[in-house]
């Protein structure tokens, strides 16, 4: 047997049937569907919430911000923990910190302190987030990924269809809009005794560890700057996006985030491995997976509240009307994993994905407040699809360069790059829906002789307006969804040119990778196609 053969071999876990793998995974998915859960029927019901809690439009963007900025910012620390703790513990402790948020987002009475217990939410999901794609990674070979990766992108979808119509329910019930963060306990509850009896990973003890708290409280404050920033320029009483204040802020995040860079290169086990990251298959994957949250996470926010608010459906009914998003992500999910299994080739699933993007969100680009609604299901299901098809299989593509050891730092690196995109999309693309429905609004009361500003479309209480403005208000929402689906499909632009550069490198039939072609190991460069294709190769015909 040739050495290189031999190094895998000597590093590779043992190997676990296909019973063994569901059944592990029962628990893992069954985490991630309670937290999934959690955001998707907060989707429907925001509105309700907003409107409850006298909050305004900005409210309603940071509700969704805060959660996926402690999401971004945790998930890097999680997936370095993962590599150097037992995974089963860090993963039901992910569980029982979203338990904790959701408890007290359910007795939130005011808009900061339900913020609050989105944060503690937010990290929770960051967990989960991480350690379920790191600990999948750890006893899956990435040819057989795409089966179980399917399986995954599932629960996702069935979670994003059910979460909304379940969110619309309970809201429409006489529990109340509290109980849409209460139901997540009793899940989350089964999904922790589901890991205790399932999962069982091995505890491997490792001494000298060491954390870089500096490094990831640089990077939340980096990004937590510009996110203000971005969330409050252009609107009325607080500063332009060319002023004084805006290049503070602009000039603070980018320092942060050019000390965390500075940080990272020197710290001995950073929480971003700049190795990783600089490795040409990760960093177009980041490009493409921050890209893809703008889209993703945009589009699943905002189509809730025009629903509701532009069209005046129910909560339950507007979560009935977004099932063609997760329908389309169900099917290229499930569909696009068992043909990566199969074919062994995932390149051309990926950039479908980023094509279907670009087109979906052209086409939503076009909705406004009377668009037939059929048309509006056809064009987020191809919205639907393209996310099914690109959301995974990044994380597939990346997963296959990098050693089991270092699996958690470039899966949960991804999935940070990922929601870090989601949380700024959702903040921009919050921020021009707020500016261009201020802008339509004013021009509607100026119609009725109406003062600007003295009824204007900041709050989402709409039950309290009068008819009139009602309706102004409700235009003002459907006409001006149509402009953040555009700078989206920008985005995914972006996206798309990502994926059509990614290296296609066949997918390894084995668990690890040869240390040689390691990119977190010291003194190696990142491999060529060729080196991959012919190591794969070797270790084939050993």
């Amino acid at each position: 047997m040739s050495t290189t053969a031999e190094a895998v071999k000597n590093r590779e876990p043992a190997a676990m049937t296909h019973r063994e793998i569901l059944e592990a995974m029962t628990g893992l998915l069954a985490a991630l569907f309670t937290a999934l859960l959690s955001t998707t029927i907060v989707a429907t019901a925001l509105p309700t919430i907003i409107g409850d809690l006298k909050g305004s439009q900005t409210s309603y963007a940071w509700v969704i911000t805060t959660a996926l900025l402690a999401n971004a910012a945790t998930t890097p620390i999680w997936g370095k923990l993962a590599d150097l703790f037992n995974k089963k513990l860090l993963v039901q402790s992910a569980i029982v910190i979203f338990v904790i948020g959701s408890v007290i987002a359910g007795v939130a009475h005011s808009v900061p302190l339900l913020l609050v217990a989105r944060v503690i939410q937010g990290v929770g999901m960051g967990g989960l987030t991480a350690l379920v794609v790191a600990i999948i990674g750890s006893i899956v070979s990435p040819r057989e990924r795409g089966r179980y990766s399917g399986y995954m992108g599932a629960v996702m979808a069935v979670s994003m269809s059910g979460g909304p119509i379940l969110g619309g329910v309970i809201v429409d019930s006489p529990l109340g809009w509290r109980w849409c963060f209460f139901v997540c306990v009793p899940l989350a509850v089964i999904a922790l005794f589901l890991l205790q009896r399932t999962l069982r990973l091995p505890t491997e003890r490792k001494t000298g560890v060491s954390i870089d708290w500096l490094g990831a409280t640089l990077l939340t404050a980096g990004v937590s700057v510009l996110l203000i920033w971005v969330s409050f320029a252009g609107k009325a009483g607080y500063y332009d996006w060319f002023s004084r204040e805006s290049a503070l802020y602009v000039g603070a995040g980018v320092l942060l985030l050019a000390a965390t860079v500075w940080v990272e290169r020197r710290a001995e086990s950073p929480i971003v491995p700049l190795p990783i990251v600089l490795e040409k298959t990760t960093g177009l994957a980041i490009i493409a997976s921050i890209a893809v949250g703008v889209g993703m996470f945009g589009a699943t926010t905002f189509l809730g509240q025009y629903f509701q608010t532009a069209r005046g459906y129910s909560p339950t009914a507007a979560g009935i009307l977004t099932i063609p998003l997760v329908a389309g992500m169900l099917i290229a999910s499930v569909t696009s994993g068992q043909l990566i299994t199969r074919f062994g080739k995932w390149k051309r699933f990926v950039v479908s994905g980023g094509v279907l993007l670009v087109i979906g969100f052209a086409l939503l680009s076009t909705i406004d407040h009377a668009t037939n609604l059929w048309l509006v299901g056809a064009y987020i299901s191809v919205v639907g699809l393209g996310v099914g098809m690109m959301m995974q299989n990044l994380v597939l593509a990346v997963q296959n360069t990098v050693s089991v050891q270092n699996i958690g730092a470039a899966s949960s690196n991804v999935a940070f790059f990922r929601t870090f995109g989601g949380a700024i999309g959702v903040s921009v693309l919050g921020s021009i829906l707020a500016s261009r429905v201020g802008e339509l609004s004013a021009e509607g009361f100026a119609r009725l002789g109406i003062p600007a500003g003295s009824s204007g479309g900041g709050s989402l209480d709409l039950a309290s307006l009068p008819q009139p403005v009602l309706e102004i208000v409700r235009a003002a929402y459907g006409d001006a969804t149509g402009r953040i689906f555009l700078v989206a499909a920008a985005a995914c632009v972006i996206a798309l040119i990502a994926t059509a550069l990614l290296p296609n490198k066949p997918l390894r039939t084995t668990i690890d990778i040869d240390p040689a072609l390691d990119p977190m190991r010291p003194g190696t460069t990142p491999p060529t196609d060729t080196t991959v294709d012919d190591t794969r190769e070797r270790v084939l015909q050993h």
